[in-house]
């Protein structure tokens, strides 16, 4: 007779998965932004072989100077030391939401090449699309000769908390040179060789129009692309599995799925954006139904990366977490029982005015998925995202992976009932009134697919 893993499907799916081994010893965990920042800026100090850097921004303030100016330091002290930058090509020209879009990340990016003459620090704008709103370059992995330090971070001031405020996200490194090969590989022969992949550093790069059959093209061409390399790990071994994927059928999409799908005990889940694929919230229904344990850690609005406190002017971006916060109150209304039966644990993240970055899975301390993919429609259809799904079948990072989950959840409180969520009559008045508008002429759902 078939055991109960080879009979069940989603976990069929995930044992046919190819891996690669992994030692423990090799596996750290960091668990804050200040943390993640001095790691990074000593491992690109201390590289001697490449540094391939890839992130959806790279931005000019205190954050990001420090990090371009310990790349250009590097590469003059070793000039063989192969460098790559990779960052979303739309994001790197254009201010911030709701800011002028002048004096922009790639013209910061020309002025140090300026400044520095003779050594080369190239940076590469991904076009993922032909618009910003309708794909980005959102993979994630900071890979330093043979290790992947990997992070859903971007390289700015809060990510890499360089003053008083912190965005907290999970942070990884991962020394494996196979991993590490894989994921360079992959950038090489998937990437800067697209004719759509131009240099940022330089004045001459061409217009967004000018590359737009080009951007078609790689983006047709993304589709089809994948991490290649060798099953080499057996099923009781710890393993990694890189995985990269865009548009809805992708291979990490589908993982993602089986993943949460073959739960046997317990599903913890962490998103910034609660706004799931419709798949993804039947699955948890699902859990719920056949008695499994689901433990979903969210933010709390105010610690969305949108919100905007009600002292300062008020943007339309600012509604969207209150657009998130009504989604997660209509979900739990649905299974209020499970809530009360403490199957479902819901909690929210909220530390003073800092913000909240987290994405990840846990599944029944065997399986644990490391990823910058919010788990939302925008992830789960126009954006190009990666992973790394880490298989613990002797529970040698059970240490690694509780630690990581309380320092998670020491700033959360569990939701006791939906009603303690607030609804759009509590508001503030713009807020109010630009959410009933919006949801008259029912756009508040595309708003919701794109963002």
């Amino acid at each position: 007779m078939l055991s109960k893993f080879k009979r069940n499907k989603h976990q069929q799916h995930l044992a046919q998965l190819p891996k690669l081994p992994q030692s423990v010893d090799a596996v750290q965990t960091l668990y804050s932004p200040a943390d993640f920042r001095s790691t990074l800026l000593e491992a690109i100090a201390n590289a001697t072989q490449r540094i391939y850097l890839v992130a959806l921004y790279l931005e000019n303030d205190d954050g990001g100077r420090d990090v371009l100016s310990a790349l250009y330091a590097a590469k003059r002290q070793r000039p063989e030391l192969e460098i790559s930058i990779l960052v979303d090509w739309h994001r790197a020209q254009r201010g911030r939401i709701g800011a002028v879009a002048a004096n922009t990340n790639a013209d910061w990016y020309c002025r140090m090449a300026h400044e520095n003459p003779g050594v080369i620090v190239p940076i590469y704008g991904v076009p993922v699309n032909t618009r910003e709103a309708l794909g980005v370059l959102h993979l994630k992995g900071y890979i330093v000769d043979d290790c992947v330090i990997y992070s859903g971070a971007s390289l700015n001031d809060v990510y890499l908390h360089r003053h008083d405020k912190y965005r907290y996200d999970r942070y990884h490194l991962l020394t494996n040179p196979q991993l590490a090969n894989t994921m360079v590989d992959y950038i090489k022969k998937s990437l800067l060789v697209a004719s759509a992949v131009q240099r940022l550093d330089r004045e001459d790069r061409p217009k967004s129009p000018e590359i737009k059959n080009e951007t078609r093209q790689f983006r047709q061409s993304l589709r089809d692309c994948s991490y290649h390399f060798a099953d080499q790990a057996s099923a009781n071994e710890l393993a990694v599995t890189p995985m990269v994927g865009l548009g809805k059928q992708n291979t990490l999409n589908q993982t993602i799925y089986h993943l949460m799908a073959s739960t046997d005990e317990k599903l913890t889940l962490c998103t910034p954006y609660f706004n799931m694929p419709a798949l993804l919230a039947r699955n948890i229904m699902g859990l719920l139904r056949r008695g499994k344990q689901v433990e979903i850690i969210v933010g709390d609005k105010t610690a969305n990366d949108f919100y905007i406190p009600q002292d300062q002017p008020f943007k339309i971006i600012g509604a969207l977490p209150y657009l998130y916060e009504i989604n997660l109150r209509r979900f739990l209304s649905r299974l209020q029982k499970f809530i009360d039966s403490g199957q479902l644990i819901v909690r929210l993240w909220k530390d003073g005015d800092n913000s909240y970055h987290l994405k990840g899975i846990w599944v029944d301390d065997r399986w644990q998925l490391i990823t910058g993919n919010n788990l939302n429609p925008r992830a789960w259809r126009l954006d190009l995202e990666n992973a790394i799904l880490i298989h613990d079948p002797n529970q040698e990072m059970l240490g690694q992976r509780q630690l990581e989950l309380e320092h998670i959840r020491r700033h959360t409180e569990v939701v006791s009932h939906y009603m303690e969520l607030e609804t759009i009559p509590n508001y503030p008045v713009k807020v109010r009134k630009l959410i009933r508008r919006l949801r008259r002429i029912r756009i508040d759902r595309l708003i919701s697919r794109i963002l």
